[in-house]
């Protein structure tokens, strides 16, 4: 390769590089779940029966947010993490992508505060988290993101990973948990998620993305789901990728590995594909 190629690659791929870093420098924050009042019935039934409920309070919570430069205000990411806790890989690597290409991104930390490690055991004291918390946690940060003036907090996304991606989906099905909510997403995004069979429509466009050999987030049952849609709700779009696994885009996750029994394994073509796919969604979505 001539030098002056050779240096002219060094130098794009070092602006590149700098370009990530410094949108990807992310701020430790802090905020609380959203806090849901009491539907007019359930105050009607407490005064009659003299019943005193405390005003509603959040859980407090910690997240990572990112960035790009400037003043904005800028369409928004709200980013929830899978069964196994928040790692680095959500905090920065995703982040910083989609911070350099133009979004606010805020990684929600659900399990820090609580003083949880995991819920994939699915043990007594896991069930006592519901997803009803999840979803009560993205709407949270939302709200968190509202009062930002460099967040144009008509266009946010929300984006799960796994467990995650079951929160994305639970906070903007039909008749879910959204309708409590004064604040609402403009799209949702689920990377690998358990699908509910029997859900319908949902509230806003949705991108869910599963590996064709995912066991533990099955296509199958993704695709029962969009059997049940009316045709009058926004579009879920659903996207299998061939031969890929759970954590498709995990490259920590090496041929062999099995988590709580199920098979995990990276695939550079699936995580490539996703990334096409799901830019393309945001953009149009968040008319970024």
């Amino acid at each position: 390769m001539p030098f002056k190629t050779f240096a002219a690659q060094f130098t794009v791929i070092a602006a590149f590089t700098a370009s990530l870093v410094s949108a990807s420098a992310n701020e430790e924050v802090r905020f609380t779940s959203e806090a849901v009042k009491l539907s007019p019935f359930r105050e009607k039934l407490a005064k009659q029966r003299g019943e005193a409920f405390p005003p509603p309070q959040g859980t407090p919570l910690i997240g990572f947010l990112s960035r790009p430069e400037g003043d904005g205000p800028f369409p928004a990411i709200v980013v929830m993490h899978g069964c196994g806790g928040l790692g680095s890989r959500l905090k920065n690597d995703v982040a910083g992508r989609f911070a350099s290409q133009g979004y606010v991104v805020l990684v929600v930390d659900s399990f820090q505060t609580r003083q949880m490690k995991s819920t994939c055991q699915n043990t007594q004291r896991d069930g006592l988290f519901t997803m009803s918390d999840r979803v009560y946690d993205a709407y949270g940060a939302l709200d968190f993101l509202s009062a930002k003036p460099f967040v144009d907090v008509r266009r946010v996304a929300l984006m799960g990973f796994s467990s995650g991606g079951v929160t994305a989906l639970e906070a903007t099905k039909v008749e879910g948990d959204e309708q409590l909510m004064n604040r609402k997403f403009k799209a949702a995004v689920a990377y690998y998620p358990t699908c509910s069979p029997s859900e319908g429509d949902a509230t806003v466009p949705t991108l869910i993305m599963v590996g064709e050999l995912d066991d533990w987030g099955p296509p199958a049952k993704c695709q029962e789901r969009l059997t049940h849609l009316s045709g009058k709700g926004p579009e879920i779009r659903l996207v299998v990728y061939p031969g890929a696994f759970h954590d498709f885009d995990v490259p920590t996750a090496k041929p062999g590995t099995v988590y709580f029994g199920h098979p995990l394994q990276y695939s550079a073509s699936a995580t490539a594909q996703a990334a096409k796919d799901v830019d393309g969604f945001l953009r149009e979505e968040l008319q970024n």
